[in-house]
């Protein structure tokens, strides 16, 4: 009744409009031109209140589901479209699609006012007129940076020029010496541009880097040659094999989806075309539970990757289906990269066969099935633990600490593998293990806008730190499962066995309490022995810092007593170094005041 009663007063201004389960749980968020007509669109009102007939199976499941109805007037659609696609980030509603390969891809660049120009890497715009961007690169960029620095003698750091001296480059011949006027602006022009053509002519540079592997070998320098060979690999990873003749001097960006029969699979191909060559491709996998949304996909990934500050942006971009709100998302690319561009879906001539090579390399995707054992794995703790999601990302936290000093947090991320660039690190303040944890993953889901929940956290600990971690994620709303691990006790000790460990398993309903020999255990063990390398590693690490810091402030009399007291108080050696006079005066004698502001003035 209080639903029905929602949909009598919907308005007709854009916006976003937030569907709920009867525990509240998000599950789904969209945004409407017109949110009467659209949230009206999903129910039949006759004779009962039930979901439209007309619905595909995905959506009728969710608008069967649905107990409540939120929603948010915006200006226009446009501001509907970037509200709904930062709530989607940020809260990961269970029947909406999430796309996590949304960075901002990095271009070489470079400036050809500057009388010696170099070579660099950005991941933004970057002021000048004369600057010229390459790319985007999904991987390879600094191995192909590294590589033209290797092979072509250019100016090697951005302080040699003016530097006034030459160098150890010049002496091992990696740099002409522009510094001491040893080579000309007009010769040093002929450098730069061997340099682009090997920018733009990959295959021309990995044929230079084969030549250079070999020289290296037949010197027994094969340390060298290792790594000539591993950065060809690199840069041939970042290609798309075809015989297919691109479109001349024209910039295209391409993006195809190809799904499975059962629409629970899917992989996005993006293809990036630049004065008429392939210089980068990338892709990413989708995986529901539920039907895939096609629709839904190919809008995703386009708001995603433009609402990015583009250094490059393309004179079309081709799609391999027609989407229905073409203008809308139009007009968003418009707004952010102040430009007019069209979404193309090419049915003759060289743009389709372009759509051709995406949607089969796509095909190829889809057939390579390198880790179905991680694959059943998931599948096989989904069930077992009775989660929302397929956990395909996992995020497992742990802290450290030795009697409260240099107190660290750490949080991995797994998808498929470890992905370390994605580790991250916490100093924390907090005094006990609970409040540390509590400090942690609020500090984390503070920063789902800039990288969206995962599917499944996992809390080293029992059961007071998972419902910890469930009133968190309950109070913003995020779409996370999460079970907590705790290990076995011997002697009031953790027992940490490898493979024998009996550790208990929580979740939001059942405690678990498998055989060590379990591989779902192991799984579970394996994320939190990862987070808890980690955190003993950073932990280490920040003791050495505070124990030099210890020493040096020893020696100016300030004893171990008195540093324990300042970390009391202020809590770590960066508070006590910003501290004013007046704030160390509050726990120092004024001598000792003096003493230690004195001492971080000369030593910041």
């Amino acid at each position: 009744m209080q639903l029905e009663l929602k949909l009598k007063n919907i308005p007709t201004n854009s916006g976003i409009y937030q569907y709920f389960d009867k525990n509240g749980k998000l599950l789904y968020v969209g945004k409407a031109k017109n949110l009467k007509n659209r949230i009206k669109s999903y129910f039949s009102f006759t004779p009962i209140l039930a979901p439209s007939s007309k619905l595909s199976t995905r959506i009728y499941k969710m608008i069967s589901e649905t107990y409540d109805i939120n929603y948010i007037i915006t200006p226009n659609e446009n501001d509907a479209l970037i509200l709904e696609n930062s709530l989607i980030k940020q809260l990961k509603p269970k029947y909406n699609i999430l796309l996590r390969d949304d960075k901002t891809y990095p271009y070489i660049y470079v400036d050809t006012n500057e009388d010696f120009p170099r070579l660099d890497i950005t991941r933004k715009i970057l002021k000048g007129s004369h600057i010229k961007y390459f790319g985007p690169y999904s991987i390879g960029a600094k191995d192909m940076l590294d590589s033209i620095y290797e092979i072509i003698p250019l100016v090697q750091k951005k302080s040699c020029v003016s530097g006034g001296k030459a160098c150890l480059f010049y002496q091992i011949k990696k740099c002409l010496a522009p510094c001491e006027g040893k080579i000309t602006k007009q010769e040093y022009k002929k450098l730069i541009d061997q340099a682009l053509d090997l920018i733009n002519n990959k295959n021309k540079l990995i044929t230079v880097l084969n030549t250079k592997m070999q020289e290296y070998s037949d010197q027994f320098r094969f340390e060298e040659a290792l790594e000539i060979r591993n950065r060809i690999k690199s840069i041939k990873k970042s290609q798309i094999k075809s015989s297919f003749d691109f479109a001349n001097k024209e910039n295209l960006d391409i993006f195809a989806i190809q799904t499975t029969q059962d629409l629970t699979n899917a992989v996005i191909v993006r293809m990036f075309i630049r004065n008429g060559k392939l210089v980068s491709s990338t892709h990413n996998y989708i995986k529901q539970t539920q039907t895939i949304d096609i629709q839904e996909a190919y809008k995703t990934a386009l708001i995603n990757y433009y609402s990015n500050n583009l250094p490059v942006v393309p004179n079309e971009i081709l799609l391999a289906h027609t989407i229905d709100e073409s203008t809308t998302i139009e007009s968003f690319i418009q707004n952010k990269q102040n430009k007019k561009l069209n979404l193309i879906y090419p049915q003759i001539g060289k743009k389709k066969q372009l759509i051709n090579v995406a949607l089969q390399n796509a095909n190829e995707l889809l057939k390579i099935n390198t880790n179905q054992q991680n694959i059943t794995i998931l599948q096989d703790l989904k069930d077992l633990f009775n989660l929302q999601n397929l956990p395909q990302r996992c995020e497992a936290f742990d802290n450290s600490h030795m009697m409260g000093q240099a107190t660290v947090g750490a949080m991995v991320v797994f998808e498929q593998n470890f992905i370390r660039g994605d580790f991250r690190h916490y100093n924390l303040e907090s005094k006990d293990e609970y409040a540390q944890m509590n400090e942690m993953l609020h500090r984390r889901v503070q920063s789902f806008e800039k990288n969206s929940p995962p599917d499944l956290w996992v809390i080293d600990g029992g059961k007071a730190l998972l419902d910890l971690a469930i009133n968190i994620v309950n109070s913003y709303g995020a779409n996370i499962d999460i079970v907590a691990i705790s290990k076995q006790k011997v002697d009031s000790k953790a027992y940490r066995a490898k493979g024998a460990a009996r550790d208990i398993i929580y979740t939001r309903n059942d405690i678990f309490k498998l055989e060590p020999s379990d591989k779902r255990l192991q799984f579970i063990q394996r994320l939190r022995d990862e987070s808890h390398r980690f955190a003993i590693e950073f932990h280490k690490k920040q003791k050495r810092t505070q124990d030099k810091q210890i020493s040096l402030l020893d020696i100016h009399g300030i004893g171990q007593a008195k540093v324990a007291k300042l970390l009391q108080y202020f809590g770590d050696f960066s508070s006590i170094k910003k501290a004013s006079i007046k704030e160390l005066k509050e726990v120092m004698n004024d001598k000792d005041s003096n003493t230690i502001y004195k001492y971080f003035q000369e030593n910041l």
